[in-house]
């Protein structure tokens, strides 16, 4: 009860107040307009995240982060266009829903599930991470090393179709992050002799490059929107709790699937969102009407993937481990102010910890209740011209890689990675391993290296300890699963 009040009072702050209400309505706007990435706005609030205090700048990139998803169903439903990416199995059954005149109805079922995913998540995130972060408390250089390693595995293979590419993203992210000194050695590594690299590639401006301005390039070169005005006819706003409450076991079943994917680096909405999509349609009594208007393929769809915007925290708080770029940015968030993720972290800042919970229940009431009494202004945003959107990132984007240490070189290096950002873009390859390679191969590697000087070199230190040999199973396990079913499709095909 103590912490909880000392949790109130932190989130209880204007700041911290004012972040939740602005990230979030900045999350919904971002997931309204088509091809406005969340990680990219994201990244451009990272370096003005820092200069704020630790939970009001936390609370902020969770809000955008968290309201995206929300917002991402108005387009998929009204215009049959994903707002972000995870929103795909959303225009199954919401587009065919407006088409025969329940836009409203099918608007409000997305949101309330949103929302019932939402809660389920932070509810999760309350329970586990605790609990995991005193596991932690077991893990040595050995265990560190592993869990990294495992990490950057299962963001490989979440990339089912693009395996080495991913691969190859990730070797590109880990051979940056080993850029600049050595602090082992005090040796300097690829820096070719240039005082710029000696910090290392940072990381804003590798994401901000990557994610935002990589994205402006995109909307530049497309045409402007113009699309037509779309009327919301239909039940009230609120109809959506009653439907949810005929479907008890697919919401059920949906967020639980959600938040066990959030557990899994490079898995997340995607992958959560597929398989609840999946069991919905497998389970339901009218399996034919998915694809044509069917409420349980949205509630699952909508489930799911706000099911896991709050348990993919539990591996950052608990073991200091991010599951994907965001998480990334938001442990630079904690470094900046010398919150270190781990055990250590829920003993010396109890109070941070459950404002941080606090904050994320708000969080998710307040894009409840905004999109409730607001859609019908919010759709107005679809219409934007993506150019004019593209030229405002880039000019933000300059703005916030250059603002972080205030060196002309971090706007270069942005530059640098808008450019190969849009032809990565454009050659379907993806981005997000090479940030992750940024950041977690110096983990793997410092921890490596500090594993091996323990055991005078012998690798066998990874396999005498049980949980460095678990993770290291399940490593193997992982790898040897998707070649057997790589195997097994080319067989086949």
């Amino acid at each position: 009860m103590e912490t909880l009040l000392l949790g109130l009072n932190e989130v209880g702050t204007f700041n911290v107040l004012l972040a939740i209400i602005i990230g979030a309505l900045i999350g919904v706007t971002i997931g309204s307009i088509p091809g406005l990435e969340p990680a990219g706005v994201i990244a451009i609030l990272l370096p003005l995240s820092f200069s704020m205090e630790p939970l009001a700048g936390v609370s902020l990139l969770l809000g955008v982060y968290g309201g995206a998803w929300y917002g991402g169903a108005i387009p998929a439903i009204l215009m049959n266009t994903p707002g972000t990416p995870v929103a795909v199995l959303t225009t199954y059954d919401g587009y065919p829903m407006t088409q025969r005149g329940d836009g409203k109805k099918a608007l409000s079922i997305a949101y309330t599930s949103s929302f019932v995913g939402g809660i389920i998540s932070v509810s999760s995130l309350v329970l586990l991470a605790p609990m995991l972060s005193q596991v932690a408390r077991l893990f040595g250089s050995a265990e560190f090393a592993m869990l990294a390693a495992l990490g950057m595995i299962f963001v490989v293979l979440a990339h089912r179709k693009h395996v080495v590419e991913a691969a190859m993203m990730l070797g590109l992210g880990i051979f940056l992050g080993t850029i600049g000194i050595d602090r082992s050695f005090s040796t300097q590594v690829f820096t070719f002799g240039q005082e710029w690299l000696l910090n290392g590639i940072p990381l804003v401006p590798a994401v901000i490059g990557l994610f935002a301005m990589s994205q402006a390039f995109v909307l530049l070169s497309m045409k402007g929107n113009d699309s037509k005005r779309t009327e919301l006819k239909g039940d009230g706003m609120f109809s959506g709790l009653f439907i949810l409450l005929k479907h008890k076991m697919t919401v059920a079943r949906s967020a639980t699937l959600g938040v066990l994917m959030g557990l899994l680096p490079g898995v997340g909405e995607f992958g959560s969102q597929f398989f609840s999509y999946t069991l919905a349609q497998k389970f339901s009594k009218t399996p034919e009407k998915f694809g044509d208007g069917a409420p349980e393929g949205l509630i699952a769809s909508e489930t799911s993937n706000n099911a896991v915007t709050a348990s993919v925290m539990i591996p950052l708080l608990a073991f200091g481990i991010p599951a994907d770029a965001l998480m990334a940015m938001l442990l630079a968030v904690f470094m900046v102010h010398n919150y270190i993720p781990g055990p250590t972290l829920f003993a010396e800042r109890p109070e941070f910890i459950s404002g941080l919970y606090i904050s994320l229940f708000l969080m998710n009431i307040v894009v409840f209740l905004y999109l409730s009494v607001a859609t019908k202004w919010i759709v107005n945003l679809t219409r934007i011209r993506g150019r004019f959107i593209g030229a405002f990132i880039l000019v933000l984007g300059f703005i916030g890689s250059y603002s972080q240490n205030y060196q002309f070189s971090d706007a270069l290096i942005a530059l640098g990675f808008a450019v190969f950002g849009y032809i990565l873009r454009r050659n379907d390859i993806p981005a997000v391993p090479i940030i992750l390679g940024l950041v977690l191969g110096p983990v793997f590697l410092t921890r490596f290296k500090q594993a091996m000087g323990v055991a005078s070199g012998d690798l066998s230190i990874f396999v005498s300890r049980p949980i460095s040999l678990t993770l290291l199973s399940l490593i193997i396990l992982s790898i040897a699963i998707y070649l057997w079913s790589t195997f097994r499709h080319k067989k086949h095909s």
